[in-house]
């Protein structure tokens, strides 16, 4: 009798370990594909516009330019970031997999805001420079609005 409830335990326990390691493997593929990416931070650097002094962060290689400000779920109030473009050139920007809604202004070879456009966030919708630019910086949305910053200001302390 004794023997029999041991190797009923026995095989009662393996059971319940397999299980277990089978819900473990499962669990862990589950959790496996739904990981937050890791939210990458930049070089910075300040630039001021007028009284408005900004830390940027710069994005300058084509994978700093593609990662950009994807997967933030916050940004300081006087915090953006610089995507360096080298030559003047078409450029447009989108938001994907970006969480907050922001404000981009691009700019000349000199700093000079050619046109600054509202971005939703989470949308493939394409926001250009309305000619050929050189930098743009992002900010949180309605920035540049409400520090009454429009198109021909001029952004100080950009990167050559």
């Amino acid at each position: 009798m004794r023997q029999s409830s041991l190797s009923r335990f026995s095989r009662l326990s393996r059971f319940f370990m397999h299980g277990t390691v089978a819900l473990l493997a499962i669990g862990c593929l589950s959790t496996a594909g739904a990981q937050t990416p890791q939210v990458r931070k930049f070089a910075t650097t300040q630039l001021n516009i007028g009284i408005h002094l900004i830390k940027a962060e710069v994005a300058q290689t084509e994978a700093e330019r593609e990662q950009g400000l994807m997967f933030r779920e916050k940004m300081g109030d006087n915090e953006g970031m610089l995507f360096l473009f080298g030559q003047p050139a078409g450029v447009c920007m989108w938001m994907k997999n970006t969480l907050i809604p922001l404000s981009v202004a691009f700019m000349d070879e000199k700093g000079v805001i050619i046109n600054i456009e509202e971005m939703k966030e989470q949308t493939l919708d394409s926001h250009c420079a309305k000619r050929a630019a050189v930098y743009a910086l992002e900010m949180n949305k309605g920035w540049f609005k409400q520090k009454n910053i429009k198109p021909g200001t001029k952004i100080e302390g950009l990167p050559q």
